[in-house]
């Protein structure tokens, strides 16, 4: 949703509402809370039990991030939380991955119930919580309901793709978002401003009345992203921005060749297999369906995939650049998620690839923020 000027400047004195992120990873939700107005938003408390993502998030936002277990933190006497009126955060999404194996005996899927204790510590008026989809469908979503009607919050509830709202890729998220003043469904999903080409013909006529804004754009994609970056040329983390981030890996000779051997946008293991049976992995070739993005290559004018934790190999996925043999960078893939050059992580390079994967795409979580932003504003007394 997006503020009319008349509605900004009839609230111009009311100070920033202040924010709390938990779980906060490097700070993606912070990030496009922080990007929306003129500092709507101030962000003054923060915890990650990642000393690496703590960094970054201290990095580029303050020194108000907690590193310690969520558990642990709140169990100290000295704590003094401070009262917020918005708390954000996206509990790990690991426990309701269909990635995950053992998803039904995972004990991260009881973590947001220190989310909840920190909402009420915090005395939000509004909270917004972050998780994979496949959150909806669990036994946990029915508790997370009831727990949140039962502390005064009306609620809304939205599977939303990031491509819809700018980011160069296709990655589905779930936001569940409570209010204890109003009802959120008024402000929330907020209105899509991309639309996928291929289907735009189909949703006769993009418009308010079928959820997208006026004159919405095509998806961005990956040549949006990244096409003005250069090959990289060092195999470390450089020092100035764009580039640092713009390093390779030194691939095995078997690697390279199977790169080489799938050279055109959209391959994957199943053209490797086709073309050179050879250098395919004998696992892959005994499984015979499934995973069609593994060792995919992207393509140049469609959004990428899911960006994960683990995008420099791709054997984990569609990961491979569109025409280069190699895959992505850690830049390129910060780029995919919408992070700015100048967003600056800390950390290894295995940690960085962590953060840039686990986080919510900053430019998905502005549009949340501008929802979140109009309830608040609503429940102002105007001037």
């Amino acid at each position: 949703m997006k503020l009319r000027e008349s509605e900004r400047d009839c609230h111009v004195n009311i100070p920033p509402f202040k924010l709390i992120d938990l779980f906060a990873g490097a700070g993606g939700l912070t990030l496009g809370f922080t990007t929306i107005g003129n500092n709507s938003f101030q962000p003054i408390w923060a915890n990650d039990c990642n000393k690496d993502a703590v960094a970054t998030y201290r990095r580029n936002f303050g020194s108000h991030c907690v590193l310690g277990d969520i558990l642990e933190v709140f169990k100290d006497s000295d704590l003094r939380m401070p009262e917020a009126d918005v708390v954000i955060g996206g509990p790990p999404c690991q426990g309701f991955s269909l990635l995950n194996k053992n998803r039904n005996s995972d004990s991260r899927k009881q973590l947001w119930k220190p989310f909840f204790e920190g909402i009420e510590r915090a005395n939000a008026k509004i909270f917004v919580l972050e998780n994979v989809p496949q959150l909806f469908g669990s036994e946990e979503y029915e508790q997370i309901i009831r727990i949140a009607k039962k502390l005064g919050y009306k609620l809304a509830c939205s599977k939303l793709c990031a491509a819809d709202y700018g980011v160069p890729q296709v990655r589905w998220r779930g936001f569940i978002i409570g209010s204890r003043f109003a009802d959120p469904k008024t402000v929330f999903p907020p209105k899509k401003t991309h639309y996928n080409p291929d289907q735009g013909a189909l949703l006769g006529g993009l418009n308010g009345d079928n959820g997208y804004i006026a004159n919405p754009k095509p998806w961005r994609t990956v040549r949006d992203a990244i096409a003005d970056l250069p090959a990289p040329e060092s195999t470390e983390i450089g020092e100035i921005p764009p580039l640092n981030l713009q390093f390779g890996r030194n691939p095995t000779p078997l690697s390279l060749a199977r790169y080489q051997a799938i050279p055109q946008e959209g391959m994957n293991r199943f053209d490797l297999q086709r073309i050179a049976p050879e250098l395919t992995p004998p696992c892959w070739i005994r499984k015979k369906s499934g995973g069609t993005d593994l060792f995919g290559r992207l393509w140049w004018d469609k959004p990428s995939v899911t960006i994960r934790t683990e995008f420099f190999k791709p054997e984990k996925g569609r990961y491979l650049h569109p025409e280069q043999h190699r895959p992505l960078t850690h830049r390129e893939a910060a780029r995919l998620q919408s992070f700015p050059d100048n967003f600056q992580f800390c950390g290894s390079k295995s940690e960085i690839a962590k953060q840039i994967g686990n986080a919510v795409p900053p430019l998905l979580a502005a549009k949340i923020a501008e929802c979140v932003y109009a309830l608040l504003l609503a429940g102002e007394t105007p001037c």
